[in-house]
């Protein structure tokens, strides 16, 4: 059953970050990369960590300073519409846009190719206007044209202004964090590759996650914990591969987006199955077992779901 904590809609949703207000016209997106608002106290933190590792070479100190300026650097992103190709099925023809994601700031080997329709493209925009039709007024939707839609000119016409209505909504902060963008960008790979995990084509399962969790990664950097049930999948895919070196290293990530959280549905789940890999690897499986077992002293709770039971219920629909 869903957790009534999160988007009836999103797999891990905590719910509309504080920044993010409908209704709330911002005065100009932000032109360039924003910094993530690091307080004093973090960077007495850098500084005191810097102190007590003051034997650090030449080369050690500056690999420090650069992971933390990747920390404090927003994620900027980049859309291209790189090809399009007309499809004729046995009722309809549409196009098919290629759209290609890359990083800006250094070179991005994880870019991400996607393929979506106009009419893809019209649903993203009827639902961004039931909650931000004052923020994207100003954002212009290619409009449908009744004939001429497959000519080569109007191809190559709409490429550029899907590119640019992409841009432009991204620009804006709330409207590139809501679930209806980031899902536009993502759940029908997600769905495809749970909707594999759910029949046990695992391997075919963890092709396309490999492929969608960097974009996944980069558009939720502002809340990472809605990263953690694809990473979940990825774990009981690797382990009913009996990959369980693989499994293990995907459940690390998910516990580092959880963090402390201890009411999260998946935490219990998850730790559960880190402890039986890390005692399967020979690794150090006690301290998770006590994890899970202080947290259920302190919230006790009855038998929940396994993590598989957890992931095989996402994106049912």
């Amino acid at each position: 059953m869903a957790n009534p904590e999160h988007h009836p809609r999103s797999p891990g949703w905590p719910g509309p970050t504080p920044q993010c207000v409908a209704g709330a016209k911002p005065k100009a997106p932000a032109p360039g990369p924003e910094l993530s608002t690091a307080g004093p106290e973090e960077h007495s933190d850098a500084h005191s960590s810097l102190s007590s590792n003051s034997s650090m070479t030449t080369r050690e100190l500056q690999e420090y300073w650069r992971t933390r300026k990747c920390r404090w650097r927003h994620v900027k992103l980049l859309f291209e519409i790189a090809s399009a190709r007309i499809e004729e099925r046995k009722v309809s023809k549409f196009v098919v846009y290629q759209i290609v994601v890359i990083q800006t700031g250094s070179f991005d080997s994880d870019k991400a190719i996607l393929e979506r329709r106009y009419s893809d493209f019209e649903v993203l925009q009827k639902k961004l206007l039931k909650t931000f039709r004052e923020e994207i007024e100003d954002v212009v939707f290619p409009k449908k044209h009744l004939m001429g839609n497959f000519t080569e000119e109007m191809i190559s016409e709409r490429k550029l202004a899907l590119k640019e209505y992409l841009s432009l909504l991204y620009a804006i902060r709330c409207v590139r964090r809501s679930r209806e963008f980031i899902d536009f960008l993502t759940r029908p790979e997600l769905k495809e590759a749970f909707g594999c995990l759910r029949a046990g084509q695992y391997t075919k399962a963890l092709d396309i996650l490999v492929r969608v969790v960097p974009l996944q990664e980069k558009l939720t950097a502002h809340c990472p914990v809605m990263l953690v049930p694809t990473l979940c999948a990825m774990l009981v895919c690797h382990r009913d591969l009996e990959r369980p070196a693989e499994a293990f290293a995907a459940g690390e990530r998910a516990l580092q987006c959880l963090q402390a959280r201890e009411s999260h549905r998946y935490y219990a789940p998850l730790l559960d199955a880190m402890a039986r890999l890390a005692y399967t690897l020979g690794k150090d499986f006690v301290s998770l077992q006590e994890r899970l077992e202080e947290s259920q002293l302190r919230k006790p709770a009855p038998r929940g779901f396994t993590l598989k039971e957890l992931t095989v219920q996402e994106y049912l629909y």
